[in-house]
Parts: C-alpha cells; sequence; structure tokens
C-alpha cells in the first residue's frame, strides 16, 4: 500500500492550497482517510479526517472553518483544501489511512510553507 501525497507549495498568508492524495495498492471505499501535520521542531498533530462513512468528517479546533477534507472514491483521492493560510500553518502535510483510532498506512508527507 503506498499513499501519495502532493500539493504543497510555497504560498502568501491568506492564500489557499488543495493538498491531495491518492491510495494505490487498497481501495479507501472502507477505510478512514485523515491528514495530519508537524511543524518543525514541534510533534505531528491531526488535522482532519473522513471517515468510511459518507459525511463523518471531523477537524483540529485550529482549523476549523478555514479546511475542508472530502474524498474522491472513484480516484481512490483524499484532498485537504485548506484556506486563509496563516504562517502558523507551515509544516509537512501527512495523510494516513486506517480504521477506528488506528491509522496503518502513511503517506511521505508535502510540505506546506507559508509566507507572512
Amino acid at each position: 500500500v503506498q499513499l501519495q501525497a502532493s500539493g504543497g507549495g510555497l504560498v502568501q498568508a491568506g492564500g489557499s492550497l488543495r493538498l491531495s492524495c491518492t491510495a494505490s495498492g487498497l481501495t479507501l471505499n472502507y477505510y478512514d482517510m485523515g491528514w495530519f501535520r508537524q511543524a518543525p521542531g514541534l510533534e505531528r498533530e491531526f488535522v482532519a479526517q473522513a471517515g468510511w462513512s459518507v459525511g463523518a468528517t471531523a477537524y483540529a479546533d485550529f482549523v476549523k472553518g478555514r479546511v475542508t477534507i472530502f474524498r474522491d472514491n472513484a480516484k481512490n483521492t483524499v484532498y485537504l483544501q485548506i484556506n486563509s493560510l496563516k504562517p502558523e500553518d507551515t509544516a509537512v502535510y501527512y495523510c494516513a489511512m486506517g480504521l477506528g483510532s488506528s491509522w496503518d498506512y502513511w503517506g511521505q508527507g508535502t510540505l506546506v510553507t507559508v509566507s507572512s
């Protein structure tokens, strides 16, 4: 199983990015998909989750209202739309796949850098 994350880059504060994560080797239809991030010197933290059940999403408080997670099962891809980016959003963003409270597969990460 491989998760390929992409879409990161350098963006000015207030801008937007859409991150993508495409799975291969396993269909994501019946798995929870999540996004996490890790800023330099900090621990990895949860950002958002799209459960396998339609409409089952969850967001970290610090991104609520700015972030949308959505999945396209036909493309085996999950997306993270981030709006109103802030410098403190600078981090490596990782996608993950799992069930329940267990995240079994991780992507390699995509770097988001927000300039002030």
